[in-house]
């Protein structure tokens, strides 16, 4: 079962001094990442899923699509020799384009907010990045519209300057090509596939790939409380990694069969238990898939083969979902175990949600304003 497709991404392959050295670059270290089998207690006896562990890549997942995207770029004439890439980050991807830049002889700017862990600010500026915070969130579009807003001021401040814009950009979507067909390597067939929605990239577009092979394939997205992708309104959000106050272009809202939303205390919960019963652990997107994937696992045919992303690993974490002191303060420890079961709406805004909650109606509620 854990048999490797080596797809890897190789962006040396159009790097200028590639015909002179064919040394491995960082890069190389992307991809090709392991799946576990997650059981009890997320399931009952005899039933999981399998999780892909893509905390096993240098930043975590997104280091794929930002090598991606800088690739493809470089490709179409985008992003000139030398030139600054600049963009909004609440981490994870900004580790990846760190990482791009080393890879591609870029300098980085990357645009986050006060939110972000102050061991990821300082590996940021190790790996040789630099680091713009916002201090004010936007009235409306929060600490992500803040940060898109700084990123187009340093855009006109840096003429020949390119942004990624991971929201709008198909290769964000595209990026994930590697990971399903490394998914089908390892698992031959995938039933039901659970993945958090943040920009959309990795549930787009690893749920593209599945259904060349798999086309009766259900897609569960996972979202937090509090976030409008899918049609709650926006309120103050504790996790980072999914959910938004804006609505990311790179959604493919028709591809979601259903879409649970979960809290930060649920969440916790389901981190800090695939700690220690699974020794592979990580942020909040990992232990909302964790739990909903567990319930999924439960409640269809012992015969479905179940999949999920696990985005990163916990180390960016130690100081607020694994910190007792941190938990404590926001109230997240106070609920022990979370309910073996979501709530059920049948339509996105029948009620504002505020626990594990799933909705088989989904809509894309960035159409819906437009009207």
């Amino acid at each position: 079962m854990n048999s490797v497709v080596h797809a890897h991404l190789d962006p040396s392959a159009d790097h200028p001094d590639a015909g002179a050295h064919r040394r491995p670059r960082p890069s190389t270290m992307v991809g090709n990442t392991p799946v576990l089998w997650i059981g009890e207690p997320f399931a009952d006896h005899g039933r999981g899923f399998w999780a892909k562990l893509e905390g096993s890549n240098p930043g975590g997942m997104k280091d794929r699509p930002a090598l991606h995207m800088v690739q493809r770029a470089k490709a179409r004439g985008d992003l000139a020799p030398g030139a600054r890439i600049i963009e909004s980050t609440s981490g994870t991807l900004g580790l990846g384009l760190a990482l791009a830049g080393i890879t591609y002889d870029h300098p980085v700017t990357l645009v986050t907010d006060p939110g972000l862990e102050p061991i990821v600010h300082r590996m940021l500026s190790a790996y040789g990045a630099d680091v713009e915070l916002v201090t004010t969130a936007h009235p409306s579009g929060g600490w992500q519209q803040a940060r898109r807003e700084r990123v187009a001021e340093l855009l006109d401040a840096h003429p020949g300057s390119w942004c990624p814009d991971q929201y709008t950009n198909p290769d964000n979507v595209d990026a994930y090509e590697t990971l399903a067909h490394e998914l089908v390597g390892q698992l031959r067939r995938v039933d039901v596939l659970v993945c958090s929605v943040g920009t959309g990239g990795h549930s787009a577009g690893v749920a593209r790939v599945l259904r060349r092979f798999n086309p009766d394939l259900k897609l569960i997205g996972v979202d937090t409380v509090g976030s409008t992708i899918f049609g709650q309104p926006a309120a103050t959000r504790l996790m980072r990694g999914l959910g938004s106050s804006i609505y990311p272009e790179n959604i493919d809202y028709p591809a979601f069969d259903e879409v649970h939303w979960v809290a930060p205390r649920e969440a916790v919960w389901a981190c800090r238990t695939l700690a220690s019963t699974h020794h592979a652990s990580g942020g909040w997107s990992v232990g909302a898939v964790a739990l909903v994937a567990g319930w999924i696992a439960r409640t269809n045919s012992a015969r479905a083969q179940v999949a999920a992303i696990f985005p990163d690993g916990p180390q960016r974490y130690f100081d607020t979902i694994y910190n007792d002191d941190y938990c404590d303060e926001h109230g997240l420890l106070d609920e022990v175990v979370p309910p073996t079961e979501p709530a059920t709406i049948d339509h996105p805004t029948d009620r504002v949600v505020e626990s594990w909650t799933r909705c088989t109606t989904v809509i894309d509620p960035s159409a819906r304003s437009s009207e």
